[in-house]
């Protein structure tokens, strides 16, 4: 099954559009400096408009564990994103409070998949991103052949870049760990609010729909 996770989500609307395209998984960041940022007391209706056949995900960068609880808690989130340097302990931690936990990495030409086998047993998912001097969201891509490194069992989110030109080559991606597209920046009218039969169009050529 092909899977797309569509981030970035701000609008409860647009949210919901998103949700009925066909998106998988819905994502809202709750990371103060980005650019789509849901905002310190973010509206119920943001995500109580998602059906629960999508799965709703609140992406945090290096916050308080009891504050990502809290969060996950208050609007019903499935599963967590940790885009910061949260050690794998961490991820432990939210995983025995019930959280379903997946943690980004940046990948570089420099990064090392070794790393990633002390995250092995602490998480669900990886996410595999570019490594910027932001925390995602850059519309960049990373050299996707790298994949070809990776020999854990983790599934993972592949991010980074992906534009709705980019459909094919993302399908042909055939590595096993491949679980789903990760989809942000470049489906965007502004930051926050996406461009709906953009991204209903990518999520139909990807699904072969």
């Amino acid at each position: 099954m092909s899977r797309v996770k569509v981030c970035g989500l701000t609008d409860a609307g647009n949210a919901r559009l998103v949700a009925d395209a066909g998106a998988d998984f819905a994502g809202f960041i709750f990371y103060p400096q980005s650019k789509r940022f849901v905002g310190e007391t973010p509206h119920a209706d943001l995500f109580m408009n998602i059906p629960a056949n999508v799965k709703k995900v609140g992406v945090f960068v290096n916050e308080k564990k009891d504050k990502i609880i809290e969060i996950v808690r208050k609007y019903q989130l499935d599963l967590v994103q940790l885009h910061g340097a949260e050690p794998a302990g961490f991820c432990n931690d939210l995983r025995l409070k019930g959280i379903m936990v997946m943690k980004a990495f940046g990948i570089g030409e420099d990064f090392d998949f070794d790393r990633l086998t002390d995250y092995k047993d602490t998480c669900d998912f990886f996410l595999f991103d570019t490594q910027t001097i932001l925390y995602g969201g850059s519309g960049i891509k990373f050299r996707w052949e790298r994949l070809e490194e990776y020999r854990l069992n983790m599934p993972f989110f592949l991010g980074g870049g992906i534009g709705p030109l980019d459909v094919q080559k993302v399908r042909n991606i055939k590595h096993p760990g491949f679980y789903a597209a990760d989809i942000n920046s470049r489906f965007e009218t502004t930051p926050g609010l996406k461009d709906i039969e953009t991204v209903k169009t990518f999520i139909q050529h990807f699904k072969h729909i």
